[in-house]
């Protein structure tokens, strides 16, 4: 069974100062894994560079087999970053749309997943509201929500539990945990 996240010998940085270094991991299908961290310490550094977002000064990045970037492979993933890039004079179904259209979803397609979706992030009395009127909170379940649109291969999630209160937060991982045994790859992290 191919790797989903193949990293070796991995040094990235900024401005060339190492931020991260010697970072050697592999993540299979199925599996959830935690990257673990204090603010600061490169969590998000290293998922920028798994998102081909930033280049690595030395070492490589293969997501299904491919070195990252690769524009094609973002297709086959769920990204929920630290700040919520949501649509604030949308509705948060209007937002869940316009997410699954780039997603290339159809109309059946995309009303079962907001179904689904909103269960999950317990959204379900807030779907017609705008998303301006959304607290901090709420801003955080809809875009995990989004990103749990569709049949993403690997979700990467930085920071998704923040702000979600911890009866929320078990629901959540009930749903990572469900979506791991039905063979998705999930990378998160979460601050000590």
């Amino acid at each position: 069974m191919e790797n989903t996240i193949a990293i070796t010998d991995l040094q990235i940085g900024y401005q060339q100062k190492p931020v991260v270094k010697n970072i050697n991991l592999t993540v299979r299908p199925g599996e959830i894994l935690g990257l673990l961290g204090p603010s600061g310490s490169g969590k998000t550094t290293l998922i920028r560079a798994i998102m081909g977002m930033i280049k690595p000064m030395s070492g490589t990045v293969r997501v299904f087999g491919q070195s990252m970037p690769n524009r094609h492979l973002l297709e086959k993933i769920g990204y929920m970053g630290q700040t919520d890039d949501l649509y604030d004079t949308l509705t948060a179904r209007e937002n869940l749309q316009f997410f699954a259209s780039l997603r290339k979803m159809t109309r059946q397609q995309t009303a079962i997943e907001i179904e689904r979706v909103v269960r999950v992030v317990s959204l379900q009395s807030f779907l017609d509201r705008r998303v301006a009127d959304f607290s901090g909170g709420m801003k955080r379940w809809l875009s995990l929500a989004i990103t749990l649109l569709g049949t993403s291969e690997l979700l990467i999630l930085d920071e998704p539990t923040v702000g979600i209160d911890p009866e929320l937060r078990i629901q959540i991982w009930q749903e990572l945990k469900q979506l791991a045994k039905d063979g998705k790859t999930i990378l998160m992290t979460t601050p000590l």
